[in-house]
């Protein structure tokens, strides 16, 4: 089995240290977290939730915050799970204890994907650059989560508050997003 304690770092850094301010929307590159992907039957949702102290959102589209976690409802049985970085080995492990008379997947995903914000009351505007979807409030309210495109990267889009966003990308994608969002909001530097 693959070492999976090696320090873990953003791959936004090098991105987040040289971007130019801009009130109307502000990128933040997220530190290295903690990043699982949990799938079961509606069985295990209760103790998922007790074993990642967050309780899981049963409404697709839709994500639970508690303290430093958070659950991303992506679809009928699939969340994604964010904690801090430290909790990575006891999350598994409380899993491991809950379920284990229950047939789910808890897949650590941290090293796959990066993570950044989004704030400002132009964010949502910067973001429909390359994203197809609706980021009105009334039509993507806060809490609301979803997979989509940036224009040619998949990512996973969270609303947190009325003009903050939460956006994961793989790894790989990284830099691509951070440079194609820079770029959609030189309109609104000023």
């Amino acid at each position: 089995m693959p070492d999976l304690s090696i320090e873990r770092s953003s791959a936004l850094g090098a991105f987040a240290s040289s971007a130019r301010p801009c009130a109307a929307a502000e990128f933040r590159a997220l530190e290295a977290m903690a990043r699982f992907v949990f799938r079961g039957r509606p069985a295990a949702i209760e103790k998922a939730s007790q074993a990642f102290e967050c309780a899981l959102p049963q409404s697709i589209c839709r994500a639970a915050v508690a303290g430093t976690r958070a659950a991303l409802c992506l679809g009928p049985d699939e969340w994604t799970l964010l904690a801090p970085d430290t909790d990575s080995q006891a999350i598994t492990r409380r899993f491991d204890a809950a379920l284990a008379d229950l047939p789910h997947s808890l897949v650590d995903v941290s090293h796959r994907n990066t993570g950044l914000t989004i704030d400002g009351c132009q964010a949502a505007a910067v973001l429909n650059h390359g994203c197809p979807l609706d980021l009105s409030l009334p039509t993507f309210p806060i809490g609301m989560c979803t997979r989509t495109v940036l224009a040619k990267a998949e990512i996973t889009l969270w609303r947190r508050a009325e003009l903050s966003f939460y956006l994961e990308t793989g790894r790989s994608f990284g830099d691509y997003v951070w440079r194609f969002l820079e770029g959609a909001r030189r309109e609104f530097e000023e």
